[in-house]
Protein backbone atom coordinates (compact mmCIF):
# COMPACT_ATOMS: atom_id res chain seq x y z
CA UNK A 1 0.00 0.00 0.00
CA UNK A 2 2.87 2.40 0.70
CA UNK A 3 4.19 2.11 -2.86
CA UNK A 4 0.70 2.69 -4.24
CA UNK A 5 0.30 5.82 -2.10
CA UNK A 6 3.59 7.19 -3.41
CA UNK A 7 2.48 6.50 -6.98
CA UNK A 8 -0.83 8.30 -6.43
CA UNK A 9 1.01 11.23 -4.82
CA UNK A 10 3.46 11.42 -7.76
CA UNK A 11 0.58 11.35 -10.26
CA UNK A 12 -1.25 14.11 -8.40
CA UNK A 13 1.91 16.26 -8.33
CA UNK A 14 2.43 15.63 -12.03
CA UNK A 15 -1.17 16.60 -12.78
CA UNK A 16 -0.73 19.83 -10.82
CA UNK A 17 2.44 20.68 -12.78
CA UNK A 18 0.75 19.96 -16.12
CA UNK A 19 -2.19 22.16 -15.11
CA UNK A 20 0.21 24.97 -14.17
CA UNK A 21 2.08 24.53 -17.47
CA UNK A 22 -1.13 24.67 -19.53
CA UNK A 23 -2.05 28.04 -18.04
CA UNK A 24 1.10 29.71 -19.38
CA UNK A 25 0.62 32.10 -22.27
CA UNK A 26 2.94 30.22 -24.65
CA UNK A 27 0.84 27.08 -24.49
CA UNK A 28 -2.44 29.00 -24.45
CA UNK A 29 -1.53 30.57 -27.81
CA UNK A 30 -0.98 27.11 -29.28
CA UNK A 31 -4.36 25.74 -28.22
CA UNK A 32 -6.09 27.13 -31.29
CA UNK A 33 -5.21 26.49 -34.92
CA UNK A 34 -5.29 30.21 -35.70
CA UNK A 35 -2.95 31.07 -32.82
CA UNK A 36 -0.51 28.38 -33.90
CA UNK A 37 -0.59 29.56 -37.53
CA UNK A 38 -0.01 33.19 -36.50
CA UNK A 39 2.86 32.23 -34.21
CA UNK A 40 4.56 30.21 -36.94
CA UNK A 41 4.04 33.01 -39.48
CA UNK A 42 5.68 35.57 -37.23
CA UNK A 43 8.47 33.15 -36.35
CA UNK A 44 9.14 32.47 -40.04
CA UNK A 45 9.20 36.17 -40.88
CA UNK A 46 11.65 36.90 -38.07
CA UNK A 47 13.86 33.97 -39.08
CA UNK A 48 13.93 35.19 -42.68
CA UNK A 49 14.69 38.77 -41.65
CA UNK A 50 17.44 37.67 -39.29
CA UNK A 51 18.99 35.44 -41.94
CA UNK A 52 18.93 38.25 -44.49
CA UNK A 53 20.46 40.80 -42.14
CA UNK A 54 23.08 38.37 -40.88
CA UNK A 55 24.13 37.38 -44.40
CA UNK A 56 24.25 41.04 -45.48
CA UNK A 57 26.51 42.00 -42.59
CA UNK A 58 28.73 38.96 -43.12
CA UNK A 59 29.15 39.69 -46.85
CA UNK A 60 29.87 43.36 -46.11
CA UNK A 61 32.60 42.46 -43.61
CA UNK A 62 34.07 39.89 -45.98
CA UNK A 63 34.19 42.39 -48.85
CA UNK A 64 35.78 45.02 -46.62
CA UNK A 65 38.46 42.56 -45.56
CA UNK A 66 39.11 41.42 -49.12
CA UNK A 67 39.32 45.05 -50.25
CA UNK A 68 42.26 45.58 -47.91
CA UNK A 69 44.30 42.76 -49.43
CA UNK A 70 47.12 44.42 -51.37
CA UNK A 71 49.35 41.44 -52.06
CA UNK A 72 46.81 39.89 -54.47
CA UNK A 73 46.25 42.76 -56.93
CA UNK A 74 43.39 41.27 -58.97
CA UNK A 75 41.40 40.09 -55.95
CA UNK A 76 42.05 43.28 -54.00
CA UNK A 77 40.96 45.54 -56.89
CA UNK A 78 37.84 43.47 -57.52
CA UNK A 79 36.83 43.54 -53.85
CA UNK A 80 37.53 47.27 -53.66
CA UNK A 81 35.26 47.90 -56.66
CA UNK A 82 32.46 45.94 -55.00
CA UNK A 83 33.00 47.85 -51.73
CA UNK A 84 32.84 51.16 -53.59
CA UNK A 85 29.59 50.16 -55.31
CA UNK A 86 28.04 49.14 -51.99
CA UNK A 87 29.13 52.35 -50.26
CA UNK A 88 27.90 54.58 -53.10
CA UNK A 89 24.34 53.22 -52.86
Amino acid sequence: MDEQDETVKAINELAAEVKKLNTQRFFAAHNSWLGLAFFNLVRGLMFGLGSFLGATILVYILIQLLGRIDFIPILGDWAQQIANIIQSE
